[in-house]
């Protein structure tokens, strides 16, 4: 089993741990909990570059390592990162788990040394009509971030 976590930090107040962990070739199950955010649905995805040195803005765009269009988790055409929205409650604190077969921890498109990110807004998860729906789902600008970086 191969275990990763990131821990996300924002100027804004939001913060959050993120695990993930995958057996063998198996699908990674994404475990979360976060708090500080606005109630309602928040586009979380995994981002290119694991580069926090601009804070979020320098994670780059969403991973996509064979060039698909943004997407719907359950979708065929997405990009490997398209994770949906998470959905955070009135307390401001979201819990969630994700099972996805598109982000290994191992291999040639491991997620593992590229960020995690939290967006504002809901993501339209490709079907919004907005000019920003095929490329980032419209969801708004990044609230929070972490690297994802391996665990013992």
């Amino acid at each position: 089993m191969v275990k990763a976590v990131a821990v996300l930090n924002s100027s804004e107040g939001v913060k959050g741990t993120i695990n993930f962990t995958q057996e063998g070739d198996g699908p990674t199950t994404v475990t979360g909990s976060l708090c500080g955010l606005k109630p309602g649905l928040h586009g979380f995805h995994v981002h290119a570059l694991g580069d926090t040195t601009n804070g979020c803005m320098s994670t780059g765009p969403h991973f996509n390592p064979i060039g698909k269009e943004h997407g719907a988790p359950t979708d065929e055409n997405r990009h490997a990162g398209d994770l949906g929205n998470v959905t955070v409650g009135d307390d401001g604190t979201a819990t969630f788990t994700i099972i996805d077969n598109q982000i290994p921890l191992t291999g040639p498109h491991s997620i593992v040394g590229r960020a995690v990110v939290v967006h504002a807004d809901p993501d339209d998860l490709g079907k919004g009509g907005h000019e920003l729906s095929k490329s980032t789902g419209n969801a708004g600008g990044r609230v929070a971030c972490g690297v994802i970086g391996l665990q013992g």
